[in-house]
């Protein structure tokens, strides 16, 4: 397997991605078979709450049948029988009683009661038609049964059924009604309450009083609705969808139907666990889904075997092509092994880091010998300059001082640039040395300052030092005063017009000291963060303010800080800000080191 071509294995990958792609197939037809199922469950339970509210519908009609069929008996001679033996007929019914508990009432045309067979005191001669269903028995005489209302004395839910009293040649004798307290009398057979499913919910809703009709509790069969947002399932029903998913207040799902009886203004809902549909569903699946395990465990092994070899030595080169970007002094080769495609891009890779050992080692040596070349006609040529310039070899014209002192500046930065070269030079091959003396750190920065006001002055910049502590700090002044100068100037260059550059030192607990270089300028830019230390770099490649070094100013800032035991960074706020962070006493060692 370990010789295996690339090719080779991408076959394998291919083979188990189609194995994989059978396996979603699958799933897809299960997902399609639990579909099915809920919408099974989802229809039968309509069905259900359409069969208990044509229940309800039917007990209803028998009901108000029964009463009129009774109201047949109370009128005689075109007349309607005395009271007293109104009342005396009304207590004899035991089974019109049985479906009216409440009361069973007789009323004159006009719908004031006149006979009663329960006595509720005040109750005879109490005015009824200003109630909505009185008056549609009234204008219709035909049978009525009203909508849930709440008692006038009683204050619980009631149902009035109404049923005409008319002579032989049809003329109006008055009204019987008979009265369901709500809250005691149940219109849900006690078949359908009885075989419920303890996993469904069955409620009955009078959608007009929002009240429960049936249940609420196992102790009340009328009760106020909740408050909307605390019972999903009734919030789910009284919207108006017919059927659908809602989750209950234990976090289950429920699948719901409902059903609504226009006449009573009820909604019937019955709702199941979701579970119901989905557990034959899931029993298939869990067996499909071991038997899939073992086989995908299988492939696991086989394509982690197939891949191995190659994604290791893959990932080896990933991580060292890398670690060349974060460290390009870095040398260290690939191993040449694996299969025949990575045995020959190592290969290359290698050959690779020759050619640039090879080209950085002309270039090191090439920069060296320039830098070394150039320096000392630079010194003559520096030297020359400030004669003319100071006066020494006869007045200038203005126009030629002018040109001498723009020709002095311009040597002394590239001198300056030739020494960055030597410099990094010097570090590169570990020649750099540092004195560690005693400095007086204010008196290191205050110089820095007066050096470097020219160039703020060219710049319209200002540059000040503040909070600086009287501090003895045991480093090389000379290199630190190299790093401060580094910070400066590139803060002096990329400040706008009129900013200002501020020199800030504080002593930390850890007895070191940090000095802060801050600017007002954009800052340093997100994308080049990563790399800002790193040499030859810039953060403006192409712009007058890049022209203007080599790139390597901040690379020499860092390793001179390591050679002092520090260590440099920066951040962005309202500008940026480079500090440099060193030990205010060095450990005892030689006060001369080398790199």
């Amino acid at each position: 397997m370990g010789h295996l071509s690339l090719g080779t294995r991408l076959a394998v990958i291919i083979i188990l991605g189609s194995l994989a792609t059978v396996g979603f197939v699958i799933y897809a037809a299960y997902d399609a078979l639990l579909e099915d199922f809920e919408s099974n469950l989802t229809a039968q339970q309509a069905n259900e709450t359409a069969h208990i509210s044509n229940l309800v519908s039917q007990d209803l009609e028998l009901r108000i049948s029964v009463m009129a069929q009774f109201a047949t008996m109370l009128g005689h001679n075109d007349q309607l029988l005395p009271p007293e033996q109104l009342s005396t007929l009304l207590k004899k019914q035991k089974k019109l009683s049985e479906l009216f508990p409440h009361s069973l009432t007789v009323l004159s045309p006009n719908a004031t009661l006149i006979a009663e067979n329960i006595f509720v005191p005040g109750r005879v001669g109490t005015y009824y038609a200003d109630r909505p269903h009185w008056r549609a028995a009234i204008e219709t005489r035909r049978p009525v049964i009203s909508r849930p209302i709440i008692g006038r004395a009683t204050g619980v839910p009631l149902m009035v059924f109404i049923a005409p009293i008319e002579s032989d040649d049809g003329k109006l004798l008055g009204f019987l009604s008979g009265t369901l307290q709500m809250d005691r009398s149940f219109l849900i057979p006690d078949h359908i309450r009885n075989n419920a499913n303890k996993d469904a919910v069955f409620l009955v809703i009078d959608t007009e009083n929002f009240l429960f009709v049936e249940g609420s509790g196992e102790d009340k069969a009328i009760q106020s609705l909740p408050d909307p947002g605390e019972n999903l399932l009734i919030d789910a029903a009284l919207s108006g969808t017919g059927f659908g998913e809602v989750e209950a207040e234990s976090g289950e799902t429920l699948i719901y139907a409902t059903s609504h009886l226009p006449r009573l203004g009820w909604l019937f809902i019955r709702a199941v666990p979701k579970s119901l549909a989905t557990a034959p569903a899931e029993q298939a699946f869990v067996r499909f889904f071991l038997i899939s395990t073992g086989l995908t465990l299988s492939i696991l092994l086989l394509t982690y075997l197939a891949l191995r070899s190659t994604t290791a030595s893959l990932t080896n080169m990933t991580r060292r092509i890398r670690s060349m970007i974060r460290k390009p002094e870095s040398s260290r080769r690939l191993k040449e092994q694996g299969a025949p495609e990575v045995r020959d891009l190592a290969q290359a890779f290698n050959q690779l880091l020759d050619e640039r050992d090879v080209i950085n080692q002309l270039k090191d040596g090439f920069v060296s010998n320039v830098s070394h070349e150039l320096r000392t006609p630079l010194t003559s040529l520096n030297g020359a300059l400030r004669l003319l310039e100071s006066g020494t070899a006869g007045e200038l014209p203005e126009s030629a001082q002018k040109m001498t002192t723009l020709a002095l500046r311009n040597s002394e930065r590239l001198q300056l640039l030739i020494a960055d070269l030597l410099d990094f030079n010097k570090l590169s091959v570990g020649e750099m040395r540092v004195n560690f003396e005693a400095v007086q750190i204010e008196e290191l920065i205050r110089m820095s300052v007066v050096s470097n006001q020219l160039m703020a002055s060219d710049h319209s910049v200002s540059l000040i030092a503040k909070d600086i502590p009287q501090l003895c700090l045991t480093t090389d002044g000379h290199r630190l005063t190299q790093i401060l100068d580094n910070f400066i100037s590139n803060a002096i260059k990329f400040s706008p017009p009129a900013g200002v550059v501020v020199i800030h030192a504080e002593e930390k607990e850890t007895d070191r000291l940090r000095i802060t270089v801050s600017d007002q300028g954009k800052g340093v830019p997100d994308s080049f963060q990563d790399r800002i230390f790193e040499r030859f770099t810039q953060a403006e490649v192409g712009t007058a303010r890049a022209t203007n070094g080599t790139g390597l100013g901040l690379a020499i800032c860092r390793q001179l800080a390591t050679l002092l035991n520090g260590e440099v960074g920066f951040y962005n706020n309202e500008g940026a800000h480079f500090w440099v962070e060193l030990p205010v006493r060095q450990p005892d060692a030689d006060r001369e080191q080398k790199s």
